[in-house]
């Protein structure tokens, strides 16, 4: 009897937060017993709070990176240079079937120049996704990413229009779903209540009868010091009516001290946090009258939870999100944020549906047609 073929080696790279929570259902797929894959992981170090790191890497059981290119901080130009100094070397060591990027951040489309640079096929997780916004550094490595990769896997249907507009052929474009949902399908039942997370930070009280989640962190909302004042102002008049929690990104921190607001916010009734765990944050989603952010994941988290969430951009490069989930999108005008706000307290907010193929086994399909595509190319 002929022996099996040896399980086709991917290389898995992740370098920021919101990576964390894509790669860790795609790692357990991948590794499963009888997939005919095996995945590796590189960290690039993008993300370089290493207790973050780890706090996320072990709450989302995501094995230790077999590489850890420990890169760092830096400008967007940096950045990208020394991820892809870093992994080149990686490269000519593990010499993978293909490598997969997940995502639209500086490591994502470094690690995919260096890969097809090398007659290394790429596989793109999240594929097709489109804000319109060029002046958004992701957009950029979005439309990049999906123009030089192999396989391009996308979280909803829209993302294809956009691929086939961009020149991309269709029969490399797989509709599986969204591996940012299999991780809060997966995580979901042990999220760590508010009620904890409050406790912890001396807030019960009139916190406990109901709140309001904040996250901002995009460079146009916080670089600009009247974008930031006027966002703050209307947030802290809401704060008044709706407790608001607010996990402080560091660089958030600074610029808000830089802009002479943190009286501002001490005025209201804001709770101030450090960045949290995955963990921690899906139990504060889960438990929210409301989510106010600028941020794309949380967009399609509180969809997947049917909580309503108003987003502080002009745009988003998940309609779905709009269309079919919790999502309202306000930009940064006082007026139409408190619309929003009073249309969900008044009336409870879009109830939303859960969107095609955000069922927690995204990471089952891709590995599935990953597969597939590996034995073909074996066989050609």
């Amino acid at each position: 009897m002929p022996a099996s073929p040896s399980p086709a080696h991917i290389l898995c790279v992740v370098g920021a937060r919101p990576n964390f929570m894509k790669i860790a259902p795609i790692m357990r797929a991948f590794n499963a017993p009888g997939s005919g894959l095996s995945a590796s992981l590189v960290h690039t170090g993008q993300h370089y709070d290493a207790a973050m790191k780890h706090a996320f890497f072990e709450q989302l059981h995501i094995p230790e990176p077999d590489v850890d290119l420990g890169v760092g901080s830096g400008s967007h130009a940096v950045q990208t240079a020394q991820i892809m100094l870093k992994f080149e070397p990686v490269l000519d060591q593990r010499q993978p079937a293909a490598v997969l990027v997940v995502g639209d951040v500086n490591s994502t489309i470094a690690c995919a120049l260096v890969a097809v640079k090398k007659g290394i096929p790429v596989i793109h997780v999240e594929a097709g996704l489109r804000s319109g916004d060029r002046s958004m550094p992701e957009e950029i490595n979005r439309i990049l990413t999906d123009q030089i990769s192999d396989l391009l896997f996308t979280t909803e249907a829209s993302a294809a229009d956009n691929l086939q507009r961009e020149g991309i052929a269709p029969e490399k474009v797989f509709f599986v779903g969204n591996v940012m949902i299999d991780t809060l399908r997966y995580n979901l039942a042990d999220a760590t209540p508010a009620a904890a997370t409050l406790a912890a930070a001396g807030a019960a009280g009139e916190f406990a009868k109901g709140f309001g989640l904040l996250t901002l962190h995009r460079p146009s909302n916080v670089d600009d010091p009247a974008v930031l004042r006027r966002l703050l102002q209307e947030l802290a008049d809401i704060s008044r009516q709706t407790p608001l929690v607010f996990p402080v990104h560091p660089r958030t921190r600074d610029r808000i001290s830089a802009a002479g607001l943190d009286e501002l916010l001490a005025s209201a009734n804001i709770l101030l946090l450090p960045p949290q765990g995955y963990l921690e944050m899906l139990g504060l989603m889960r438990e929210a009258r409301l989510v106010l952010t600028d941020s794309g994941g949380i967009q399609e988290e509180t969809t997947a939870l049917g909580v309503p969430c108003i987003t502080l951009r002009e745009s988003t490069e998940r309609p779905i999100t709009v269309d079919e989930g919790t999502n309202t999108i306000v930009g940064t005008d006082p007026a139409a944020i408190r619309r929003a706000y009073t249309d969900i307290v008044n009336g409870g907010g879009k109830a939303g549906r859960q969107p095609q193929h955000w069922d927690g086994r995204a990471a089952e399909r891709i590995a599935a047609v990953l597969a597939d595509w590996c034995r073909s190319a074996r066989a050609a």
